[in-house]
């Protein structure tokens, strides 16, 4: 037996309808949201800044309320408390996010291993308010962070302590919520199938008309392994995911999104004609012009069918996360998308499905997944996994669509190719994730250079063959390589 190295939690936001209330307690909860709208808009404003970088949540509120007390908007103490905490905990969250687009600007402004000992005080420095005396962190992290400003109205955050749950029937609750008045609950009706506890959160949906619950579920903990079998992801838009063991999961996702990014093509096409006829009419013919607005042109129906294709691509992508794990711990590599595509022109058509493309949505399943399963996610850099040849790790060969064929004619999957070069790079010492795209390719050309040095070639012979790509010769490390010019054919 496997000696066991920890536990994890399993945990899964859960989402439950109000289903019974009277109008009164109605007005009244969203009277508290709109109050807690303002407590939420000021503590940004407050706390959203650079000289709170840092700020513990647990110290957020006598910061807030020292210019804003709970009395002056009538509400409770502790509803005003938990959404200060809440705010105060997404602004942390920001934070974090900041100094990671920080670390890849540093990677970037700093390459190679010479300037290693740079990075690693510079990133150190990040960790605390110490980067406030760096000239070039502060400048840094000013530029990348945006000030958080909210105008959220909706959302009211209870705690333990704020409700009771009662059980009614099989599959229904009834929760006494805090009021605005001490002593008074407010009873709601809810349709769950398990008991709620912990931090609750109400949110009213604007879109659904209707007041919801989230909350945290606990399905129980996992058992951490010491060795985990590391694999590696290559993400798709055909498929969501084709794994370095050779097996593709959720092989419907491109059909589904090109089929969501087609019909919402053609009916915004269809809606810019009614558009145009409608705006016509607007002096020729009210009434025409009106009924065509009211029957063609309002969201309601689309709104509906676009929520409903974005959950059968978020169910595909979940059956396919799912199906990757397996429930087996592992080490999993995959590739770091969360940059966008630049300097890379494209057909409006294929702009149009890469932006239909939930990439962030894998990412979090994936997270997801990895948490309930003891597994751990890494992420490496992604530039030419799809054009190396895995079996030699050079850039020796050529993909076209599925298939990727090597300098000696043995055609691969190329997909399959790309999981295993995602695999070989989660362990690469010399490229790491935040290396920019020149550098990666100079590796990689001189590991090229190196593996046709023992054939007698070179990189320019590799070029007439037609086994190398004529464009990296526009690069920097194919005129620097050693031997570029030897010929010994």
């Amino acid at each position: 037996m496997p000696k066991k190295v920890g536990v994890t939690k399993k945990i899964s936001t859960q989402i439950v309808p109000v289903v019974g209330m009277t109008e009164s307690v109605e007005l009244e909860l969203l009277s508290t949201m709109k109050k807690l709208g303002i407590v939420r808009s000021e503590s940004y404003n407050k706390l959203g800044s650079i000289s709170h970088w840092g700020l513990d949540w647990k110290k957020a509120y006598p910061e807030v309320r020292s210019f804003r007390t709970p009395e002056s908007l009538g509400l409770p103490s502790k509803l005003m408390e938990w959404a200060v905490s809440d705010v105060a905990k997404a602004i942390t969250a920001s934070q974090a996010a900041c100094t990671e687009a920080v670390v890849k600007k540093i990677y970037k402004r700093f390459p190679g291993k010479e300037n290693q000992k740079t990075r690693k005080e510079l990133c150190k420095q990040l960790k605390t308010l110490a980067f406030l005396d760096s000239p070039l962190l502060h400048r840094l992290i000013r530029k990348e962070f945006q000030r958080g400003h909210s105008w959220v109205k909706n959302q009211i955050i209870y705690q333990q302590g704020g409700y009771k749950c009662k059980r009614l029937s099989r599959n229904t609750y009834q929760l006494e919520l805090a009021g605005l008045k001490r002593g008074k609950r407010n009873k709601i009706v809810v349709r769950s199938n398990r008991k709620i506890k912990g931090q609750i959160r109400l949110i009213y949906n604007q879109i659904l008309k209707k007041i919801e619950i989230y909350f945290l579920v606990d399905y129980g903990t996992v058992e951490i392994p010491p060795d985990r079998r590391a694999i590696g992801v290559d993400k798709g838009y055909t498929e969501a995911f084709y794994d370095s063991d050779g097996q593709a999961h959720g092989k419907e996702l491109g059909k589904v999104t090109t089929k969501k990014s087609d019909r919402i093509c053609a009916k915004n096409r269809n809606r810019g004609k009614l558009w145009a006829l409608h705006r016509k009419l607007e002096k020729l013919d009210p009434a025409k012009s009106a009924r065509i607005f009211k029957n063609n042109l309002t969201r309601k129906t689309e709104n509906r069918r676009y929520r409903k294709n974005q959950s059968e691509l978020t169910a595909i992508i979940g059956a396919a996360s799912k199906s990757l794990f397996k429930g087996e711990a592992l080490k999993v590599f995959a590739e770091d998308l969360t940059q966008p595509i630049r300097n890379k022109r494209q057909s409006k058509a294929m702009s149009r499905k890469l932006n239909s493309w939930m990439k962030g949505q894998m990412r979090d399943s994936l997270e997801k997944w990895a948490n309930w399963t003891g597994s751990v996610v890494t992420e490496v850099q992604p530039s030419y996994t799809s054009q190396v040849d895995s079996v030699t790790g050079t850039l020796l060969g050529k993909r076209n669509g599925d298939n990727f064929t090597r300098f000696n004619g043995v055609v691969l999957q190329s997909d399959h190719n790309a999981a295993k070069n995602i695999l070989n790079r989660g362990t690469d010492k010399e490229i790491t994730r935040y290396m920019n795209k020149t550098e990666v390719q100079a590796v990689l050309l001189r590991r090229t250079a190196r593996f046709l040095e023992g054939m007698g070639l070179s990189l320019l012979d590799a070029v007439e063959l037609g086994w190398l790509d004529s464009k990296h010769e526009l690069c920097s490390g194919f005129q620097a390589t050693p031997g570029r010019d030897a010929r010994n054919v």
